[in-house]
């Protein structure tokens, strides 16, 4: 038997093991019980508009992920209808579940009567499967073609497309927003490589007064093209903002070859000497087999187009 002070040796430590394990219980139960359920609107102004022009206010939403389950999350996505944005950007992975198209239909609500412009992430073609969580701590994760269930997104195409929001799948339009020519490119998804830039590249439309460049996973094979190509603005989502951040120091992944440091919020990125804003959401939802988030909450983001600065 050991000897008293022993005895008190092993009591402090079997006491700070008991502290850590503690301290982990509790981070874990507030990552999926609270700040997952967290919605948080962000604000952010970007300077692309020519001088005189009005401020736009883009409503940016992304991998809602959403399963007919989760009312909480479907109440605040329809009180977001009520910013009354003059666009609404979506950069997929709407849906969670099979039998999610409704409700992500009902959810969306009045934003669908504004105009908008999507684009689809692999969680809208394939349902979520079981995954190790630690295999997103590699350097750089490659997933060309998931094996789970698929999902309804043609459904969901056909309520954008009836709603009047623009699908930019490889494809390029033009819109007036407010008084403003923006033009607008997009891509299918990169994470499963089903991105063909080629089709849709060439410089940006001299006709427009801003050039925004939409994708779903944020490659930097994608943001060099765009950006070189002129594009004012790139919004893109996917990465979850790290999902699972250091306080203080943030993402420690971006689940693409993204700079984790940019993996949520706007920045910028520099290509072919010229320069676009990046913006990334961090995102509203989560896989089902995934359900936490630390020191990163879900969030839409309600981005203000203001003029540029002299």
């Amino acid at each position: 038997m050991p000897d008293r002070p022993a005895r008190r040796v092993l009591g402090r430590i079997a006491a700070g093991v008991g502290t850590v394990a503690g301290i982990g219980v509790g981070c874990v139960a507030y990552a999926s019980l609270y700040e997952v359920r967290a919605f948080t609107l962000r604000r952010v102004e970007i300077p692309v508009l020519p001088a005189g022009a009005a401020p736009i206010r883009v409503l940016h939403i992304s991998d809602l992920h959403l399963t007919p389950y989760q009312q909480a999350k479907q109440r605040w996505l329809a009180r977001l209808a009520g910013l009354e944005p003059d666009l609404v950007i979506n950069t997929g992975d709407n849906l969670g579940h099979p039998d999610a198209v409704p409700y992500v239909t009902t959810a969306l609500g009045r934003l669908l009567e504004t105009p908008g412009v999507f684009v689809w992430g692999s969680n809208d073609y394939f349902g979520p499967k079981p995954k190790n969580p630690l295999r997103y701590l590699k350097k750089r994760q490659h997933t060309p073609r998931p094996a789970g269930t698929q999902l309804p997104w043609d459904r969901l195409q056909k309520v954008f497309a009836e709603s009047g929001w623009v699908e930019l799948t490889e494809a390029r339009t033009r819109l007036n927003i407010g008084g403003t020519e923006i033009e607008f490119r997009g891509t299918n998804d990169a994470h499963l490589e089903l991105d063909r830039y080629d089709r849709i590249a060439g410089p940006a439309d001299p006709g427009a007064a801003v050039s925004i460049g939409v994708t779903h996973a944020p490659y930097r094979r994608l943001l060099d093209a765009m950006t070189a190509d002129g594009m004012d603005l790139i919004v893109a989502g996917h990465t979850h903002g790290g999902q699972v951040c250091v306080p203080g120091y943030g993402a420690l992944v971006s689940n693409c070859d993204l700079d984790p440091f940019k993996a949520k919020g706007l920045s910028t990125h520099e290509a072919g000497r010229r320069r676009a804003y990046l913006h990334v959401s961090a995102g509203v939802g989560t896989s089902p087999y995934a359900p936490i988030r630390f020191a990163c909450r879900p969030e839409a983001t309600l981005m203000t187009l203001v003029a540029r600065r002299p």
